[in-house]
């Protein structure tokens, strides 16, 4: 009967005509019951199709068996079989074939195969977290055939003595300390041995650990930290302790559900030290605290105006002054006081102050004039105070007198002359707003375009005009320079642009003898060296310029020199010309790295290695080695030229091709060659190795040379044969001129000329781009130990070219403050004004090197 209702399913599933006629199963698998290990077949035939693909199914799965074997019983009748050689429980289950045909699957009877053999588990016990002597139970069940199966437990290393049927559920009463556990499962054909588990006592957990800030704001912090050894037991909260400054505890405690373990820190307050430690809490009872997380959080703008802003209005100065912020109210590092003032209705340009008082020159033209002050950090700067207007004492005085008898006429007159009184109020709201109300929220400002923080007093009756005489230098020197000499009364010295080891860089203003003036830069040699060998170095490197007639070498314009009152020796100053983009290395990085980066297209790339290597072959022409050749030591002037600048460690050769250091000084490692490093040998093919460095320089924007490499470790690394590797977007050509400077053998480096040559021709090659519609933004960078030129036309003397000055500071990094100024651009554009126009309490930098010497000088301000 089941065969007949079989073969009506087949019938109903298969095509019309095919039935009777078509594909019939003539064998279908049958039951099986076997010993586990032993060999099982099952067998399938199929009549009604010309090579059938017979496929055999378990429990709803295709099985993919390689040794299947089909065997031709006839004409279109085949037979198969599937076979199991050591058979085991997983292989238990239910078995049929199938057969594709027309689209249709044909399928046979199903046969069930039954694995005889030890018992299988099918719940084995599981590990439990308790408390002492708490009740439990434990589970075990297995299954056959053959049937029945009976389970043993073993608790401790003691098997019970009472043996039950499966499944099997046992009742612990509890106990004081782990125990493991297991059951045994039992039948005809064998045992089988469950898992081991183990009964834990629950317990506090343990301390979490790496406990760490994952983000930060100036008044929220996110906090993380892994849980410990969770004592056998869930944890469900855990507990953030924050402190805040030494010396107190438990300021603050919040809890937290967990998971996840992090927490946010909100409301904290700007720039201040706090402490952090996590404990996390069982059902048992809280852990251990982790060890304290020390964090600061960031700046902030300050949150309050400076108090008491005041003034005093001299014969020929205006002083003012106003109350230092507290630490909370400035939340942060202060970087500057931003004093701004109204005159006539217009807003002036933004003075900033290091210190909580200022002088300013030239009081009449302050008169009628209204100030507000703003403290500022690096992030920027707070709300501005109350506007005072700088009145003469005596109108002050009357106007106070004024008021009290306006007072007293409306007290009286109130009653009657309603009139009056409105049209009083009135008058006097426009006062107010003339004088007082006309201040608005400051905008985007633009820089002081030139503050002149120190001038060396022209009238001065008692002050002797220096000489070239005066200085203890060899004649041939003092006349070298005899004809550049510049007096020292047509130089007025401004903001300081850069300083070094042994001098500082100056913005200054030059008077011709027809009252022309010119922007220049001014190096000035550091008051406390009184040294005449020092004072002679300096010189040497004017001596140099003098010959200088080069488009791409920055030419001298003169000498002055100033006499310090009670010293012997005058301070040598060197007047160069002002180069409006600085130091080509610093705008390298901010064209990539700065608030505002800007393309520099290849072809302007290569023309800043041509202009180099016009400048180093003129150089060379003159017999003069470099020796300090790198972006930094090139100046860029506003029409995008490049100059080559500063020859403090340049020599001239006067016998034969090459000059030997004979004493240990700094050195650019990085951008020295293989044999200058191996004997101190500086030949001009030593520059051609620099100016390859440079070239990368370029191509990469301003990144440091060897990356990963020590500065001891560069001559075992260019010993080797490593050199420096193919900037990305590096065009091959480029590559091959920078890698041939390179070579291992001085004489196979390119010459100069021949640099010029081939650089000429590649630029030709460069398909021309139109110049960027906005200009350039440029923002000096500086610091105490930088080698770089430290911005706004010059360079820094004597620089440190040292392993530490070849690591070069970016705009986002926060440096060291200096003395006075302030290197890093996203401070400056926060302030909203140019570092360099930070200005000490008398209008002068607070590390000005001639503060010392020109006490009685009056400060001076010009706007060019």
């Amino acid at each position: 009967m089941r065969l007949l209702l079989w073969s009506l399913v087949v019938c109903l599933r298969a095509p019309a005509g095919i039935c009777g006629g078509g594909v019939v199963f003539t064998k279908h698998p049958t039951n099986q019951t076997v010993s586990q290990g032993k060999e099982v077949r099952l067998g399938c035939a199929v009549e009604g199709v010309s090579e059938p693909d017979i496929t055999w199914m378990k429990d709803g799965e295709k099985l993919y068996s390689t040794d299947q074997v089909f065997l031709t019983l006839g004409e279109q009748h085949w037979e198969t079989s599937h076979s199991v050689k050591s058979v085991q429980q997983q292989d238990a289950g239910q078995y049929w074939c199938e057969v594709e045909f027309h689209g249709l699957t044909f399928s046979s009877r199903p046969a069930w195969i039954t694995v005889e053999g030890v018992p299988h588990f099918i719940q084995e016990p599981q590990d439990v977290a308790t408390f002492p002597n708490t009740p439990f139970n434990l589970s075990c069940a297995a299954v056959g055939p053959p049937e029945p199966v009976e389970v043993q437990w073993w608790l401790g290393g003691v098997r019970e003595e009472e043996s039950r049927l499966s499944p099997s559920a046992l009742h612990i009463p509890g106990v004081n300390s782990s125990m493991k556990f297991y059951c045994e499962a039992k039948n005809a054909r064998g045992i089988s041995v469950s898992r081991t588990g183990t009964a834990y006592i629950k317990v506090l957990p343990e301390a979490p650990v790496d406990l760490q800030v994952i983000w930060m704001t100036d008044s929220n912090v996110t906090l993380s930290w892994k849980p410990g050894f969770s004592g056998h037991s869930e944890l469900s909260t855990c507990n953030v302790q924050v402190v805040k400054s030494k010396g107190h505890r438990g300021d603050l405690q919040q809890e937290v559900q967990v998971p996840p373990h992090l927490h946010v820190l909100s409301f904290l307050r700007s720039h201040s030290n706090y402490s952090a430690r996590v404990s996390c809490v069982n059902e048992v009872g809280a852990s251990p605290f982790s060890p304290w997380l020390h964090f600061s959080t960031p700046e902030s703008v300050p949150s309050a105006p400076p108090r008491n802003l005041s003034f005093d209005l001299l014969e020929r100065h205006l002083s003012l002054r106003w109350a230092e912020l507290q630490e909370e109210e400035l939340q942060g590092k202060l970087q500057a006081y931003k004093l701004q003032w109204i005159l006539g209705g217009e807003l002036q340009e933004p003075l900033l102050f290091k210190q909580n008082h200022a002088q300013l020159s030239g009081a009449g033209r302050f008169f009628n004039a209204s100030f507000q002050v703003s403290a500022c950090t690096s992030v920027g700067c707070g709300p501005w105070s109350t506007p005072v207007l700088v009145l003469p004492a005596s109108v002050q005085v009357q106007a106070q007198r004024s008021h009290i008898w306006v007072g007293l006429l409306l007290g009286l007159l109130v009653a009657v002359v309603v009139g009056l009184l409105l049209t009083t109020v009135a008058r006097r709201r426009e006062k107010e707003t003339h004088f007082g109300s006309a201040f608005k929220d400051p905008g985007p400002e633009s820089s002081v375009f030139f503050t002149a923080a120190r001038s060396f007093n022209r009238n001065a009756s008692d002050t002797q005009e220096s000489t070239l005489d005066s200085l203890c230098i060899n004649s041939e020197l003092k006349n070298k320079l005899q004809d550049v000499l510049i007096p020292e009364n047509l130089l007025t010295l401004g903001h300081m642009l850069g300083k070094g080891e042994f001098g500082s860089v100056r913005e200054a203003v030059l008077k011709s003898q027809d009252s022309t003036i010119q922007k220049v830069a001014v190096k000035v040699l550091k008051t406390d060296i009184t040294s005449s060998g020092d004072i002679e170095q300096c010189l040497k490197e004017a001596a140099y310029m003098k010959d200088f007639h080069h488009p791409n070498v920055i030419q001298l314009i003169g000498v002055s020199l100033h006499r310090r009152p009670g010293q012997r020796l005058p301070i040598p100053m060197v007047v160069l010309p002002f180069m409006k983009h600085g130091d080509l290395h610093t705008f390298l990085l901010l064209s990539r790295l700065g608030d505002q980066p800007f393309d520099l297209p290849q072809q302007t790339l290569v023309q800043f290695m041509l202009d180099i290597s016009k400048g180093m072959e003129y150089l060379s022409s003159k017999n003069i080695i470099h020796r300090d050749l790198a972006a930094r030591n090139c100046m860029l002037h506003e029409n995008m030229v490049v100059c080559v600048a500063d020859f403090g460690l340049s020599k001239k050769i006067y016998s034969g091709d090459y000059y030997r250091q004979g004493s240990v000084s700094k050195l650019p490692v990085k951008w020295i060659a293989l044999e200058s490093l191996a004997d101190n040998v500086y030949t001009t093919q030593s520059d051609v190795w620099a100016f390859g460095v440079t070239m990368w320089e370029i191509m990469t924007r301003g990144q440091t040379p060897y990356p990963g490499v020590e500065n001891s470790e560069i001559y075992e690394f260019l010993i080797k044969g490593e050199r420096l590797k193919k900037p990305s977007d590096c065009r091959d050509d480029i590559y091959e001129i920078m890698h041939s400077c390179w070579s291992p053998v001085p004489k196979c480096r390119p010459s100069f000329q021949q640099l010029v040559s081939q650089l000429e021709a590649l630029h030709l090659n460069l398909s021309p781009r139109p110049p960027p519609k906005e200009p350039l933004l440029y923002v000096n960078l500086e610091g105490e130990e930088s080698g770089a030129d430290a911005g706004g036309g010059a360079w820094t003397p004597d620089a440190e070219v040292e392993a530490e000055s070849c690591s070069w500071r970016v705009p986002w990094q926060q440096v060291e403050e200096t003395d006075w100024l302030m290197p890093v651009s996203g401070t400056t554009l926060a302030i909203g004004g140019d570092y360099r126009y930070i200005i000490g309490p008398q209008g002068a930098p607070g590390d000005d090197e001639t503060a010392g010497d020109v006490q009685d000088e009056e400060d001076t301000v010009i706007n060019l």
